[in-house]
């Protein structure tokens, strides 16, 4: 009999004295089993369920430690090692052990350890809650600054760290921020000020079919849509443009001439064949779209709501807010951001891209012409 097959029957044979209520035999066996093929991770893994049924939780953990040294990987090991821990009393031992494990839990679970691994969640959730409200009650402050607490539930395992993530063009060195103080865009009161202006405008041209919107997200069959399934050609997320692009959009812009004068008067990202980008966004009621970025960190966009029925949130990163009429926001969409319409009624919100403002006149302009060139490469084999 070779090494698979002996492996296996012992397994089996360990197994049906288990199942007769003879652990003793299947200890017995698995040893002898483990001695001829020592370095077999399901005969260490079967060892340790057996003494720890047989209330051996050590020698159980120290059978799980050398699976581990032979495998460090070992998803298994781990979430049976946490288990044991937990057990004997170590609450937050477990918990990092269970933290390893769900790193390198198998994305199909087999049914037998869905449940193991939803317990094995909570725990670790558990931990983080624990560690976090320890964590704040040792720091002096109560009054804690919101970039400090956010790296305070970074640190205590309650949230992760979002990085700009452009799916076309990172600019080094800008930084990460999701939402954009005020302060970096004098003209934002202006903006607000307009709301009922771009509103009405579009007021007078909508009608309950949305005529002139179309589905936001559209790709050609074949093309991979990843989370966008849902979405794509749907009528749940639609859009109407005033600039796509950078190109004029003169039929739409000839029906709000109002919104599209003031958007010329603001200090819009301006490349030729990319930018500026300037559409009225619709969301169904009670519809999601789901987590995403944005192609480049070298622009930002601004939200302006236009019609709120109701509670509509936008996340991103670490933040989520709620829409407000007359208030505007500016943001990175290169850090992952989601939104939701909870209302019974469509959402519409004005959505615009600006320049980074941490970005020099000449770096803009060295940009642009990076990007165009890069399109120009593509385009000499007729991309």
């Amino acid at each position: 009999m070779d090494d698979g097959h002996a492996v296996r029957a012992a397994l089996q044979e360990a197994s049906a004295a288990l199942g007769r209520g003879d652990p003793a035999a299947a200890e017995r066996r698995l040893a002898q089993a483990e001695r001829a093929a020592p370095a077999d991770l399901d005969i260490k893994l079967q060892l340790a369920l057996v003494k720890r049924l047989s209330g051996r939780l050590e020698e159980a953990v120290a059978v799980l430690d050398q699976a581990l040294a032979i495998d460090p990987y070992c998803f298994l090991a781990l979430l049976s090692k946490g288990a044991i821990v937990e057990r004997q009393g170590q609450a937050r031992a477990a918990a990092r052990i269970y933290k390893d494990a769900l790193a390198i839990a198998p994305a199909d679970l087999p049914p037998g350890l869905a449940a193991p691994v939803a317990r094995t969640r909570a725990a670790v959730e558990r931990n983080a809650e624990d560690l976090e409200a320890f964590l704040r009650a040792r720091v002096s402050a109560r009054d804690l600054p919101p970039r400090f607490a956010e790296g305070l539930e970074v640190y205590a395992g309650r949230k992760r760290v979002y990085n700009s993530q452009p799916l076309l063009l990172h600019y080094p060195g800008l930084p990460s921020i999701p939402f954009f103080e005020r302060e970096h865009f004098p003209w934002l009161p202006d903006l607000e000020a307009a709301t009922d202006i771009v509103r009405d405008e579009l007021l007078a041209s909508l009608d309950p079919a949305l005529t002139g919107f179309d589905p936001y997200i559209a790709y050609p069959p074949g093309a991979p849509v990843n989370q966008w399934e849902e979405l794509n050609h749907s009528r749940k997320w639609t859009s109407k443009w005033l600039w796509k692009d950078g190109q004029v959009q003169a039929e739409v812009q000839s029906a709000h001439p109002r919104t599209t004068a003031l958007l010329d008067s603001l200090p819009l990202a301006r490349q030729a064949g990319f930018s500026p980008t300037a559409v009225f966004s619709a969301l169904e009621p009670r519809t999601h779209i789901p987590p995403h970025t944005g192609s480049t960190n070298v622009r930002l966009l601004v939200h302006l709501p236009l019609i709120l029925p109701g509670p509509a949130r936008f996340r991103v990163g670490n933040h989520t807010r709620s829409w407000e009429m007359g208030k505007a926001w500016v943001f990175d969409d290169t850090i992952e951001h989601e939104a939701w319409n909870d209302a019974d009624q469509t959402r519409v919100i004005l959505i615009f891209d600006v320049w980074n403002p941490l970005l020099g006149e000449g770096e803009r302009a060295m940009i642009t012409e990076m990007m165009t060139a890069r399109r120009a490469f593509y385009a000499a084999e007729g991309e």
